[in-house]
């Protein structure tokens, strides 16, 4: 019989048949690879960056370095890794749709556009979460809604970012069960954690593979999955969907992209080495580990819906713009 990991590996082989790397990309890399992650150390982003920069060393034969470079809810490690050299040894770890708002959001006056970075190869999609800590109050989603209902304004709710996936599912749930959060933003999920647990915030707007293992363990509560399905990471924690709001869908994917003008011999040897770091099983496993859904994507797919989530991404902005 297959062992779980056995079934795991084949699943993701499945998903991305892996060509060799071309012959006439075999001298990249010649040197160590820079991986910009624009959040915290410690965040789920964080977490299946260095489980992929792990898998790609081992096939690249070089070390591929994980830097976090926070701020401004990702605008900052964007920037940076926008800015850096088109030659294939800096590359950005791709949060949509929170990239997509800080392009789309005029006040951000980003310095980089959407078609900065060619996308590569996708990793993760995660779903949202709504949790709170465990001694708290509201002890689901429902109890949640009826208090923001009584004291509109006043629960406060946390984000990892302006604009992130988890700002637009508050607005998302304000619109929906027609009541009002005070929000809070913050650089990461590792903020979010601290706030919560300090009791400084009441509830964060977060991500399945950010705070599965706390939610397992009873640290924290799980009110509801932002998915079409429950989480399989999670599944005693029902879905907004099931709980009458189904317009509340939310979730972070998360790739790889190297900038605009990039070799294209270059480009096609990353996304060889990368298809191929993503099929070891033990970066199947890892993922799996963490709670984080692995989504490959690849090539003219990763392209598409990378496009594709731009323009969805541009009616939550205007939306969200609209409510400051």
């Amino acid at each position: 019989m297959l062992n779980r990991r056995t079934l795991l590996a084949a699943s993701g082989a499945a998903a991305l048949a892996s060509p060799a790397i071309p012959a006439w990309g075999q001298n990249f890399p010649r040197k160590a690879i820079q991986m910009i992650v624009a959040f915290p150390a410690g965040g789920s982003t964080d977490i299946g960056a260095r489980i992929v920069a792990a898998s790609a060393e081992k096939v690249f034969g070089q070390p591929v370095v994980v830097v976090n470079k926070s701020g401004a809810g990702g605008q900052i490690g964007f920037t940076e890794a926008a800015r850096s050299r088109p030659d294939g040894y800096t590359l950005a770890f791709i949060n949509l749709p929170g990239m997509n708002t800080i392009v789309l959001d005029p006040e951000r006056k980003a310095v980089f556009g959407i078609d900065a970075f060619v996308p590569v190869i996708n990793q993760v999609l995660d779903p949202g979460l709504v949790w709170v800590k465990a001694d708290s109050p509201y002890k689901t989603f429902g109890d949640l809604i009826e208090g923001a209902k009584k004291n509109p304004g006043k629960i406060s709710a946390c984000t990892t970012g302006i604009l992130s996936d988890d700002h637009l599912a508050i607005l998302m749930t304000h619109e929906a069960a027609k009541v009002e959060f005070r929000i809070v933003h913050f650089d990461g999920g590792a903020q979010q954690i601290t706030g919560v647990m300090g009791g400084h915030v009441d509830v964060a707007f977060d991500n399945v593979g950010g705070v599965f293992k706390r939610v397992r363990s009873g640290e924290l509560r799980g009110l509801a999955v932002l998915d079409n399905e429950r989480s399989k990471f999670l599944p005693d924690v029902p879905t907004a969907k099931e709980l009458g709001y189904p317009t509340i869908i939310s979730s972070s994917t998360r790739g790889i992209g190297v900038q605009k003008g990039t070799p294209p011999d270059v480009i096609k040897a990353l996304q060889a080495g990368l298809q191929k770091a993503m099929q070891n099983p033990d970066h199947i496993h890892k993922l799996e580990e963490a709670g984080l859904g692995f989504k490959p994507m690849v090539g003219e797919e990763y392209a598409k819906y990378y496009a594709d989530l731009h323009k969805q991404a541009a009616k939550y902005t205007e939306w969200a713009l609209k409510m400051r």
